[in-house]
């Protein structure tokens, strides 16, 4: 926990989701539980490069409505693992899971315009545009859009890398 709360309250992060100020550990160890509680999909994304142990470098995690069958994606990267291609690898492997595994057949995320980075990274594992909140978010303390992404089972054609672990 001490360590996704390191995560979490890093000033990049923080700007990323919009949040105007850090949040205690005590505060985030009781959200952790409830989430924990629910039927979300949580991943830890670890680092394999360079280290003889894998090193714990993030968070994805799905938030299904099994009603509808489509689900929220949320992604955290340690500050010191972003810019080496793990947010995009990621992010490809949750939707192959979400799509695969869990049948999902959409899988939707908000992120601030101001994001550049995170679009690309969101775009380049399989997410398309699909609307804008106006005045959705804060970035730097100012009033920014929210982009609305998704990706689509249809969409997300070849071979599954989680189902060829599957005997």
């Amino acid at each position: 926990m001490d360590t996704y709360w390191r995560w979490e309250q890093d000033p990049a992060l923080i700007v990323g989701y919009g949040r105007q100020q850090p949040e205690s550990l005590e505060a985030r160890t009781e959200g952790i539980a409830s989430q924990l509680r629910g039927d979300n999909v949580r991943f830890t994304v670890y680092d394999l490069s360079g280290a003889e142990e894998p090193v714990p470098a993030g968070v994805t995690t799905l938030l299904p409505d099994h009603a509808v069958r489509t689900a929220e994606y949320v992604v955290m990267l340690a500050p010191e693992a972003r810019g080496k291609g793990l947010g995009t690898a990621a992010t490809r492997l949750t939707l192959d899971y979400g799509f695969h595994v869990t049948n999902l057949r959409m899988i939707w995320l908000k992120v601030l315009a101001p994001n550049k980075a995170a679009v690309r990274v969101y775009e380049k594992a399989g997410f398309r545009p699909a609307g804008v909140l106006r005045e959705g978010g804060y970035w730097l303390g100012k009033v920014c859009d929210e982009l609305v992404m998704d990706a689509l089972a249809a969409d997300f054609s070849g071979p599954s890398a989680v189902m060829s672990l599957v005997p």
